[in-house]
């Protein structure tokens, strides 16, 4: 039978092994991590607007009360893009309503219910401002879709289709993830085909 003191040095030793292995287990996260945005930085990956929706497609972000039965509320960390001088805002484009099925083979599909308000828009040229999310790789960009809120993980975006635009731009847009940009062109309303995408812009360019 071990004594008291044999316990305590093997409770010591354990307890080290532990602590080696939970620091040697945050330094390979944080290269992976490392890795990961240095990759994204310098590699970005030719997309297709149908693994951008795929991705989308995960849903927008929570703003559920967090304990409902403790009446206590998760303040929205989420912000849309802060609307643009004479800019349609995000509020009015979300305001639209998702009516969803689901098909024969099991999907859910979705198409738009606009409300008047963003009928009135339609053939119009807009300001919109958001995040950009490239469609293809390259310094510049002709095709892409507008966030209305920041990536929260660099391989997933969050979003339900009243919350982007996929925009066709006649002047190129410079490659830029991380900062809001500001997006001038002619609003289109879409998904009664059942596409997954509500609004369009084109003819598009820098606001």
């Amino acid at each position: 039978m071990m004594d008291r003191s044999s316990n305590a040095g093997a409770r010591t030793m354990l307890s080290g092994l532990f602590w080696r292995i939970g620091l040697i287990a945050l330094l390979v996260a944080g290269v992976g991590l490392a890795y990961t945005w240095l990759q994204d930085d310098t590699d970005p990956p030719d997309q297709t607007i149908a693994v951008a929706l795929a991705d989308l497609a995960a849903g927008a972000p929570a703003k559920a009360p967090l304990d409902p039965k403790a009446g206590m509320v998760l303040e929205d960390i989420w912000k849309p893009a802060t609307t643009p001088p004479g800019g349609v805002a995000w509020s009015l484009l979300e305001s639209t309503e998702e009516v969803t099925r689901v098909n024969d083979d099991g999907f859910i599909m979705s198409k738009p219910a606009f409300p008047d308000e963003v009928r009135q828009l339609a053939g119009t040229r807009v300001k919109v401002a958001g995040w950009m999310m490239p469609l293809g790789a390259g310094a510049d960009q002709t095709r892409f879709l507008l966030m209305a809120y920041p990536p929260g993980c660099p391989f997933h975006f969050h979003a339900a289709p009243t919350q982007f635009i996929e925009v066709i731009a006649s002047t190129p847009f410079a490659t830029d993830e991380r900062n809001a940009l500001i997006v001038s062109g002619v609003l289109e309303l879409t998904g009664e085909d059942e596409s997954g995408i509500f609004y369009k812009m084109t003819a598009s360019r820098p606001g």
